[in-house]
């Protein structure tokens, strides 16, 4: 294949060379895959555990200590884990790729590739262990005898919105990680602050409606109210104008992550 090298043509034809390095893609994604339970002693089971172990805790604490309710006829632990779903793919999204262009240092230093394809396999790369957690969730429905209806077939656009989330604050994090290091202590707090104003152990029912606006602004609402609606056959409901505010951040979230991290990337190689 001939490359030609000419001034300007990279930001010409930088869409049309993600999919040209496409390879390159499946394989950053296919690595990290492997490296990330490498040498571990019961590997992917880790993706089982850590989701079930919490929705354990959260259950027995804001069920059974806090006494919060369930929306409907909805089991707790289902409540819980129809948001740990979301809300796990969005906090290892967000941990990988902001750790992504630092661990590919050698990488970025000496060949030319889009950068935008190492955050964007971060993100899939995580996709792998939403996929074993979904498992787990048609696991716990079976044990309940709860099946889901007909709003399941919207689940796939929740899922989308879940991507536009994780992959946009995920620009964000990785470019300000390449500028600023103290960002790799930032973001655990993040991920940690966030699980706690989200409605992962409780219902979005019982936040108060003075509360309602800056609550909705967190983009992992919709996501997460949206999950629950199409997965507990629309007993836990999905308030229109809560979810828009919430989709309307994320695509916010997506166009500015995307821009700020093009901004930043020609700069990446000196930097890093």
């Amino acid at each position: 294949m001939e490359l030609i090298i000419e001034a300007g043509r990279t930001e010409r034809h930088y869409w049309r060379d993600l999919w040209r390095y496409r390879e390159l893609f499946y394989f950053l994604a296919w690595r990290d895959i492997l490296v990330r339970y490498k040498q571990t002693v019961i590997g992917i089971a880790w993706a089982v555990i850590r989701p079930f172990l919490t929705t354990v805790v959260f259950t027995i604490v804001f069920s059974r200590i806090a006494k919060l309710p369930a929306p409907g006829a909805v089991p707790y632990p289902l409540l819980v884990m129809a948001a740990m779903l979301p809300w796990q793919f969005f906090s290892t999204s967000l941990t990988e790729s902001s750790n992504s262009l630092i661990g590919n240092a050698n990488l970025i230093s000496k060949i030319y590739f889009p950068r935008l394809i190492i955050p964007a396999g971060a993100v899939i790369t995580s996709f792998v262990d939403f996929l074993i957690t979904l498992g787990l969730m048609a696991a716990l429905m079976f044990w309940y005898r709860f099946a889901p209806d007909w709003h399941l077939l919207l689940l796939p656009a929740f899922v989308i919105l879940a991507f536009a989330a994780s992959f946009g604050i995920g620009l964000w994090l990785c470019a300000l990680n390449v500028e600023y290091r103290d960002f790799r202590y930032i973001v655990p707090f993040i991920v940690q602050f966030g699980l706690y104003i989200s409605p992962v152990g409780f219902s979005s029912q019982i936040v108060a409606v003075k509360w309602q606006l800056p609550y909705t602004l967190n983009p992992m609402v919709g996501v997460i109210d949206g999950f629950r609606w199409c997965l507990l056959r629309g007993q836990s409901p999905l308030e229109l104008s809560a979810f828009g505010v919430s989709a309307f951040v994320t695509i916010i979230l997506m166009a500015t992550g995307i821009w700020y991290f093009r901004k930043m990337e020609r700069t990446f190689a000196d930097v890093i």
